[in-house]
């Protein structure tokens, strides 16, 4: 299929009897979503219907069965299934789980073959959606198999980008999941996300410590003494601006975050708890480190509130445009280093805003 200019967004319809179909469809209550991208939902023109006259919402879909079908200027729903789902909000449900993985693979088959520009995924349950041939903890480890590259958890907004050296592993594990070559390989795909995605040419990273206060020269555990601060010292010798690693417990509240770039965690609490208090509702996951495009919102499935109409659309509007940003960022990524003059130009165009 020839597509046009205009970016196609897909999105997989996660937890069913979560908030995730609801947000979507309030969405695209708003026809100028539409100027900016063509959306297609995975799931089915019966599934979506329900759940548009469940809260009253006035939104055309367009069923499709094949990606040659997509309409531009139309919300589109990918057929995954024909039957009718019993959709029961708020209830953890594996039968719904089940549909969300239907959901995921489609989308994700139809991102491998560029029927699909980008990926953005509505919230799943990590407990319903286990299965004999589905064993992963979450998107992200499904996806780092099914794409190409190493996947990378970082929560972005325009102002704050946390990334995680762990991320859902088990605290008592950490430690002994940190090691100079993973230390390394993050901060590696951190540094190229945030050139290539986010164009930002010399990037400033920061790298909270394993343990409280660093490990106060030992006291509270050796491991930023032995592997941390070695690590980051050879990566500073390679000429990137990498910095830390910084005490967690301070380093949010003082405002030391806003002069860098990018903040590297040590595991997920350490940066999704304050990322989520400063931004929450507002923050978007990306997957960097593929080389497919993946968004989804900083929330997940809201159970308590599901099927009451109350759900907030603005973390998954926020994850569609950032979806689409960096998919733009990266075509022009592409055609500045296939032109080196075009860097140069561009280089002292952005020195000259700088004077």
């Amino acid at each position: 299929m020839k597509k046009e200019e205009k970016i196609i967004a897909g999105i997989s319809i996660g937890d069913l009897n979560g908030v995730g179909a609801e947000i979507v469809l309030k969405i695209f209550e708003d026809s100028r979503m539409l100027e900016f991208f063509t959306p297609v939902i995975f799931a089915s023109i019966k599934t979506m219907t329900f759940v548009k006259n469940h809260f009253n919402l006035e939104v055309n879909l367009n069923s499709i069965q094949s990606a040659n079908q997509i309409i531009h200027g139309k919300v589109n729903v990918f057929n995954c299934w024909k039957e009718n789902v019993d959709i029961s909000f708020g209830k953890e449900d594996p039968k719904i789980g089940a549909y969300a993985i239907k959901s995921l693979e489609a989308a994700t088959k139809a991102l491998k073959g560029d029927d699909i520009d980008v990926l953005v995924t509505a919230p799943i349950n990590k407990s319903n959606i286990q299965s004999e041939t589905f064993k992963f903890p979450g998107h992200t480890d499904y996806l780092n198999q099914e794409l190409e590259g190493d996947s990378l958890m970082f929560m972005v907004t325009d102002t704050l980008r946390v990334g995680l050296l762990t991320d859902h592993v088990p605290v008592k594990d950490i430690s002994s999941h940190i090691s100079p070559e993973l230390i390394t390989k993050k901060i590696e795909t951190v540094y190229h996300s945030l050139k290539k995605d986010f164009r930002i040419r010399k990037p400033r990273i920061a790298v909270l410590g394993i343990n409280p206060h660093t490990g106060d020269n030992g006291v509270i555990g050796n491991e930023d003494d032995v592997v941390m601060r070695p690590t980051l010292q050879k990566i500073k010798e390679s000429g990137k601006l990498v910095f830390g690693p910084y005490a967690a417990d301070s380093f949010f509240g003082s405002d030391n975050y806003k002069s860098f770039d990018a903040i590297i965690a040590a595991y997920h609490d350490q940066g999704l708890i304050p990322f989520k208090t400063l931004s929450f509702g507002q923050g978007v996951n990306f997957t960097a480190g593929l080389n497919k495009i993946r968004t989804s919102p900083d929330h997940g499935t809201a159970y308590e509130i599901a099927g009451k109409g109350t759900a907030d659309t603005g973390s998954f509007k926020e994850a569609l445009f950032t979806a689409v940003s960096i998919y733009n960022n990266r075509r022009e990524y592409e055609v500045l280093h296939k032109n080196p003059l075009a860097i140069s130009k561009r280089k002292r165009f952005e020195d000259q805003k700088r004077a």
